[in-house]
């Protein structure tokens, strides 16, 4: 068992030690908020290409638009309109009326009979702002609802980069008062009369029913968000859809009571602004900030109220997400799935495809899952997979380097290019761990040597007769590259040059080959030497001494019909040299 452990951890060590570490990598940007903008965006996208849902057959919205200021004339509409919008409004029996305006002034004239249709509207829920922002200030809500309780909180939770994605359903005033957010407010409205009822599940969680529903507070973790401010009970919003996924009217209609028969009745009506003047607009997912599209705040909260509406009813369930481990495996997981592509696939182009098709179904997956009502990371495992594919990508360009560099000095300064690049592209065939390994092959051996050369040495200047021997080998290593030979070694003035190595040979016909074209380069050899005897032919030793032994010298049996003097031999190469055939 040890050993088969060991032989995987040689094998697969450099992956072992590169998800993991990649993984942790990605969990501590993702820790400390890195990657939250990403998270969100990704997010963002998931809903606006998710199928359109109907629009809400609970809620109406009376929206007011800038023709609408400009029918009555003024803004803030007087007092005196207000009664006459919601006495409008009253006529169709709605079940629930939400009153997304700020109204804490009095605005004459009519301001007596507002106060008229306060009193006798028991189900008219007016608004204020509770905590006060970089949007505003608190803002107090209409003396008489409060005192009437029938007041609900306006606030939204924007997030750092400007969108709204979260829905408070209740917050705490500075008094320690508890305030309900005006979407459940109004939802709860809805639902009197019927056996709906909210009820404490958990009280020390704040997980609480309503209906089929069941809320647990966010917490500051939750999804995408990183140590967000959890304050107030936030939900995260399920939502319905922007303005379109509403039935919707405009406020001279309804002032001029140009309102379609039932229209309103036993619905939810909501009356706020769209104007762009008045400045009740705020991105969410369904916007594009570059565009500038900003959806009113009356919409936000009728997704609320559908949210809570569909989950109490129809046991729609909450945006759920996976524990914070579970989280940090699926990004292991990913961050091993690159490491392992990138390992098994030496080919850039297949590795560059398998991490699209991969990327693609990570991606299809969460969104699939965000269909079904879960948030699960995007962002970091699509790192945590591009992240593996680079570390052992780096690795492995790394590694052959130095594999490259180690055979290019064992072999560069011996083969010609193209045997360097055979060797090269066989590398694999050839190391071990590393290390050239041993190999059996056929190969044919050239020596060759310079008759005499020690006497011509005995009287030739150290430098001058360097010089030549340089001049010498040189030209005798190009020959043998250019018959695709490999030099074995100099010795003074021998030289050992091997044909068929290291690339093995498989068949007869590849091994003549090796043995012809060390023949040919035995042949172009003596050629060759004989344009370099000439300008020796001026030493003192004359003319014949030294056409005599400069001229290649055989090891050989003699043979005095021979007209250059080598000796080749083929022999069998294994992890130690043997003895071989001489041949010619």
């Amino acid at each position: 068992m040890w050993k088969r452990l060991r032989e995987i951890a040689l094998k697969w060590g450099t992956v072992l030690l590169a998800a993991p570490s990649v993984a942790a990598l990605i969990i501590g940007m993702r820790s400390v908020g890195w990657l939250q903008l990403g998270e969100w965006a990704a997010w963002d996208n998931f809903w606006r290409r998710r199928p359109p849902e109907p629009k809400d057959p609970h809620i109406v919205i009376v929206i007011i638009d800038e023709l609408d200021i400009k029918q009555v004339g003024q803004w803030l509409m007087t007092d005196g309109q207000l009664a006459q919008l919601l006495k409008n409004i009253k006529q169709q029996q709605p079940r629930a009326i939400g009153m997304d305006l700020y109204r804490d002034l009095a605005v004459e004239p009519g301001h007596q009979q507002l106060v008229e249709v306060f009193e006798s509207t028991p189900n008219l829920i007016g608004i204020q702002k509770v905590v006060g922002n970089a949007r505003g200030r608190a803002v107090e809500p209409p003396p008489l609802l409060r005192e009437l309780n029938q007041i609900g909180a306006a606030d939204l939770l924007v997030d750092a980069d400007g969108k709204v994605r979260r829905g408070l359903l209740s917050v705490k005033q500075e008094n320690g008062e508890t305030i309900y957010g005006l979407g459940l407010r109004v939802a709860l409205m809805y639902l009197e009369g019927s056996p709906i009822e909210l009820y404490a599940l958990d009280a020390a969680r704040g997980k609480v029913g309503l209906g089929q529903a069941v809320f647990v507070p966010f917490q500051k973790n939750d999804g995408g968000y990183v140590d967000a401010d959890a304050g107030g009970y936030q939900i995260l919003l399920n939502f319905r859809g922007p303005l379109e996924n509403f039935e919707s009217i405009s406020l001279t209609d309804v002032l001029t009571n140009s309102i379609p028969q039932d229209l309103m009745r036993d619905r939810i009506v909501l009356i706020g602004a769209k104007a762009s003047s008045l400045n009740d607009l705020f991105y969410t997912p369904y916007n594009s900030r570059t565009r500038f599209e900003r959806t009113p705040r009356v919409v936000i909260h009728a997704n609320i109220i559908s949210q809570i509406l569909l989950a109490a009813t129809a046991g729609r369930p909450p945006i759920q997400f996976w524990p914070e481990p579970i989280e940090w495996l699926w990004i292991f997981v990913w961050s091993s799935l690159g490491a392992i592509l990138a390992w098994k696939l030496l080919a850039i182009q297949w590795i560059a495809s398998i991490c699209l098709v991969l990327g693609a179904s990570l991606v299809l997956s969460a969104y699939l899952l965000f269909l079904r009502g879960w948030w699960i990371p995007v962002v970091p495992p699509l790192l945590a997979l591009a992240g593996g594919v680079v570390a052992i990508g780096g690795y492995i360009i790394n590694r052959e380097r130095r594999e490259r560099q180690m055979l290019m000095n064992l072999f560069g300064r011996n083969v010609s290019p193209k045997i360097a690049n055979a060797i090269w592209r066989k590398r694999h065939k050839l190391l071990e761990e590393g290390r050239l390994a041993g190999h059996r092959l056929t190969a044919t051996v050239l020596f060759t040597g310079l008759k005499g050369f020690s006497a011509i040495a005995e009287w030739m200047e150290p430098a001058e007769l360097m010089s030549w021997l340089n001049e010498y080998t040189n030209t005798m290593a190009e020959l043998v590259f250019q018959y695709d030979g490999v030099v074995d070694k100099f010795i003074g003035d021998r030289v050992m040059a091997s044909f068929g190595i290291p690339i093995s040979r498989t068949t007869r016909s590849q091994i003549a080959r090796d043995a012809i074209a060390a023949v040919s380069c035995a042949r172009q050899m003596a050629l060759k030497l004989r344009t370099r005897n000439p300008p020796l032919l001026r030493s003192p030793i004359g003319h014949e001494s030294v056409a005599n032994f400069l001229r290649p010298v055989h090891r050989g049996t003699p043979d005095r019909h021979r007209k250059s003097d080598c000796s080749l031999t083929t022999i069998q190469l294994g992890p130690i040299l043997g003895k071989g055939d001489r041949s010619f």
